[in-house]
Formats: C-alpha cells, sequence, structure tokens
C-alpha cells in the first residue's frame, strides 16, 4: 500500500523549472530518502507534497488526499518539519508543546499524554520551563520533531532535518526517525547528506528537478556503479587529480573530504590490482607522496557523483 503517489509533477517559477515532471510512490512504513544537492528540487517538491505550494502541472496524493483539490485534509493528516528551525525560540520548551498541540486540536487527558511523550522523546523532562532558544541544536531538532507528529500522524514529512547537527546528535536523530517507522509512520526525509541515506528504506535521487535513479541503497550500487574504485590519501590532490583524469582507464575522480575517489572504466575489474600499482607508481613519479591507496566498496556519495558525471 502506497503513503503517497507522485504523477507528473512539475513547478515553474516564471521561467525557471523548479521541479520537472517526476513520478514516484511511497509505501506505507518505510523511511524514504529524496536525496538531491542544493538547489536540486528538493524542497520544492515536499512543500508540494505538503500542500504548501501548489504545483505548475501534476498531482500526487498524499494519505490518499488530492495536494490540489483537498490540501487542508493533506495539511491536518501529516506532519512537517521544516529546513529552517521551526519553533519559537521566545518560548519555553512547554509552550512550544501547547502551541502545536492546539493546532491539532489536542486537549485533556490526550494533550498531557502526548506532551509527555515528546517531552521524553527529546530528552527534554527536567527542561520544560526552558526558553527554546537556549537549547542546543540537537535538542531542538528532536523537539522539533516530537512537535511535528504530535498529533499521530501517518506521514511526516523532515525537510533537511539533521543540517547543521553533529555527528552524534544526527544518529541520534535518526533512532527517533527508525523508532516512527517501526510503528508504521511513513517518513519522507529530504537530505544531502549521502551516508545518512544509508539508512532509508528507499532512495530517490533528484538533480536539476529530474528524477535520475531510485530504488534501495543496495540495488542503486550494484544498478548504476560497478565499477572498481580506490580511495587514495596523497600530498598535492589537486595536480593527482588532473594527473589521474588523463589516464585512458580512469573513469573519473572525486575529492571526498581528505580523500581522492578514483573510478575505474567498467572492463577494468580483471586489472584492478595491477591499476593500483599503476596509479601509486604515476603519481609518485611526479613527485606525489601517496600516503595510502585502497580499493573501497562504492558509497552513495559515489552513486551520486557517477550518475552527474553521466549527464554532463
Amino acid at each position: 500500500m502506497n503513503s503517497i503517489e507522485v504523477k507528473n509533477l512539475t513547478k515553474k517559477f516564471g521561467k525557471f523549472t523548479s521541479v520537472d515532471d517526476i513520478s514516484f510512490d511511497v509505501k506505507q512504513g518505510e523511511v524514504f530518502g529524496f536525496l538531491g544537492a542544493n538547489g536540486a528540487g528538493k524542497s520544492t517538491t515536499i512543500k508540494m507534497l505538503c500542500a504548501i505550494l501548489e504545483p505548475t502541472s501534476g498531482n500526487a496524493t498524499v494519505g490518499g488526499y488530492s495536494i490540489i483539490n483537498e490540501p487542508d485534509k493533506v495539511k491536518m493528516n501529516i506532519g512537517y518539519m521544516s529546513q529552517k528551525f521551526s519553533l519559537y525560540s521566545d518560548l519555553t520548551v512547554e509552550e512550544n508543546i501547547n502551541f502545536f498541540s492546539s493546532i491539532y486540536g489536542l486537549e485533556g487527558n490526550k494533550l498531557n499524554e502526548r506532551k509527555n511523550w515528546v517531552l521524553k522523546t527529546a530528552g527534554l523532562e527536567n527542561r520544560r520551563d526552558s526558553l527554546t532558544g537556549t537549547l542546543s541544536t540537537g535538542f531542538k531538532q528532536r523537539l522539533a520533531l516530537g512537535c511535528a507528529v504530535i498529533h499521530e500522524p501517518k506521514i511526516v514529512f523532515l525537510d533537511e532535518p539533521t543540517g547543521g547537527v553533529d555527528p552524534i546528535s544526527r544518529k541520534n536523530f535518526w533512532d527517533l526517525i527508525n523508532e516512527l517507522s517501526n510503528k508504521g509512520i511513513t517518513v519522507f526525509v529530504t537530505t544531502h547528506y549521502l551516508d545518512e541515506a544509508e539508512f532509508c528504506n528507499r532512495i530517490m535521487m533528484i538533480d536539476a528537478g529530474k528524477i535520475i535513479a531510485g530504488g534501495s541503497p543496495g540495488e542503486l550500487k550494484l544498478k548504476y556503479l560497478s565499477n572498481p574504485i580506490f580511495e587514495c590519501e596523497c600530498s598535492r590532490q589537486d595536480e593527482a587529480v588532473k594527473i589521474l583524469d588523463e589516464l585512458p582507464w580512469v573513469k573519473g575522480t572525486a575529492y571526498f573530504g581528505e580523500y581522492i575517489h578514483i573510478t575505474l572504466n567498467a572492463d577494468e575489474a580483471l586489472n584492478a590490482d595491477k591499476r593500483k600499482t599503476e596509479i601509486e607508481s604515476i603519481l609518485s613519479s611526479n613527485g606525489i607522496n601517496v600516503k595510502r591507496i585502497e580499493r573501497i566498496s562504492p558509497s552513495l556519495e559515489d552513486v551520486f557523483v557517477n550518475l552527474l558525471e553521466k549527464d554532463k
């Protein structure tokens, strides 16, 4: 059963097409990752699915309701956490919870039950009287998530929920996402952190407003990137990349923090060990110090970079 069905959804701003005729579905209870670089069309899509923005053409049903014909029903049956911090910094933790509870008509015992759940989930049971603005970013995001699902929606949209959050807080936040999914709640999350996408059941990749790939993390790696990949730690990275990109058996290179990822052509699988030795020799002969080079399994970021290279 699908929680979300998107058909030929398009959004134009004047002559600029932000989302270009996209179609996909999201199954009930799955953690669905919508991935792409900044400006790819992720936030525009999520705002249309939340009935905040009206599409230029196409349609979608969310929880069985049309975003065009039944926008109010869509809004009342989803949770939404925006890219920017959505709570009121000058209200206390409890006042923010009360405010969002009132929007969804919670009162009496139900209000107290859900309020206690949010406080416990966010780890703020002893800070209900603290001003929200004084909380760390991690606690703010957990509180925002709690308020977004306080009315127990079956679908929750999270737009770049871990932006600016430290790695430990990011992990804790994803633990909460998995808890929601285990309860049968559909979680639609946009992110440009491709390592986070490994936690998703299924992924859709978007670039320049168009869907470029979709599937589980494992399926994407198998389908779109079977080429041998090496990770290289070396000096003078820029010079190393220029040299490597000139080699006929190198498909492409990409910067990954302090390292370089080197993707060989698909037909080089049997020659991988030989090419590894050659890479090290070629770089060394050009005065570049190779500290480490080893073959690695492709990451989703490798897949994404490879797909973007194909479109160039």
